[in-house]
């Protein structure tokens, strides 16, 4: 019989025992904890990404109400996902740009949507022509960008997704977005996130280091 996996962010009290009570309530309602990565810690809490496996036909509703019982639960977002969480996976993507040949960009682009969990990945450039989408990945949109009012970009950074650059078929999909230049900063690998979450700073520091990884690689091969 197949199954199918979620990905659930949870928001729950930084405190012994937590994981554990949320592992017993998942499990009640028939999910299997396939892999957990901590996203964030803060004071008193913690940030966690889970990839759980339930039976065919079970509701993501379930998951979502059994995980809340738990006292300082409180699930973020959940969404179908493939494949399970690898804590390696932005060395794995870096080298994977490094031995590339002549494609090293859209390695980046194809590779990014599993290794930063978002829902695609695109490496764009302002011109005087409007923006050019330099590469995109599977699920880009088909609806392009005419303007940003951010290039060059000088660090990573998660953007106000009703921002007036932003496409209105972008916004009705309410989708969250975040860059990080590339080079000195003329291009820029732009993640659309369908459906949030929003991006965590962790996550927005870690696109950070990813791309200017990337950026030496790259500048180590001219």
């Amino acid at each position: 019989m197949s199954v199918v996996s979620y990905l659930l962010r949870v928001y729950l009290q930084d405190r012994p025992g937590s994981l554990g009570l949320l592992a017993v309530q998942l499990g009640s309602v028939g999910a299997d904890i396939l892999s957990l990565e901590v996203v964030e810690r803060g004071d008193g809490y913690a940030v966690d990404d889970l990839v759980v496996e339930v039976a065919p036909g079970s509701l993501p509703d379930a998951l979502i109400t059994a995980a809340e019982k738990v006292k300082g639960v409180r699930v973020d977002s959940i969404r179908p996902y493939a494949g399970v969480l690898d804590t390696h996976r932005e060395l794995e993507l870096v080298d994977q740009v490094a031995t590339a040949g002549d494609d090293r960009l859209q390695v980046l682009v194809d590779n990014a949507p599993r290794v930063l969990r978002v829902s695609w990945a695109t490496v764009i450039t302002d011109s005087s022509g409007g923006v050019l989408q330099l590469f995109g990945s599977s699920g880009a949109p088909e609806t392009q960008l005419t303007t940003v009012d951010w290039l060059p970009l000088a660090r990573a950074v998660q953007f106000d997704p009703e921002s007036d650059w932003v496409p209105g078929t972008w916004q009705d999909m309410d989708t969250r977005l975040a860059a990080a230049p590339l080079g000195d900063g003329a291009k820029a690998i732009l993640l659309g996130r369908i459906g949030g979450p929003d991006f965590r700073p962790s996550e927005i520091a870690r696109l950070g280091y990813l791309a200017g990884i990337v950026s030496t690689v790259l500048r180590a091969e001219n």
